[in-house]
């Protein structure tokens, strides 16, 4: 994390939880309707329904109401893996190098890694 400056790994953590945002609203969606009183279902409709208003003008028509958060949340990843590495001057960072998804994966990997056991 230290490699980063704080604005970067603020700003990838905004992106990241967009991003996961829309790809959890559109998972939930191959279970349940948009309209369902699900708690869950209800938060990520409504959080994700300005996003999906403000990509409108870019979204294909030809998708399917259930694929167009994942095109929006496509879009946040082309930034987050290709666009903030080219701003902070980095010619690859890598798949893993997400701020947020590897402290994710540094979590998991104390809480369940192998205690030595190889």
């Amino acid at each position: 994390m230290g490699a980063f400056p704080l604005w970067v790994i603020v700003l990838d953590y905004v992106m990241g939880a967009i991003m996961w945002t829309l790809i959890g609203r559109a998972a939930m969606n191959l279970f349940l309707p948009i309209d369902s009183d699900f708690f869950f279902m209800r938060i990520f409709v409504r959080m994700t329904d300005p996003l999906l208003r403000l990509f409108r003008p870019v979204t294909p028509g030809f998708l399917v109401d259930p694929m167009v958060p994942l095109f929006i949340a496509w879009f946040f990843y082309l930034f987050r893996f290709y666009v903030m590495p080219w701003l902070l001057g980095y010619s690859v960072m890598g798949m893993l190098s997400f701020p947020l998804e590897g402290d994710i994966a540094a979590l998991l990997y104390d809480a369940f890694g192998s205690d030595g056991a190889k």
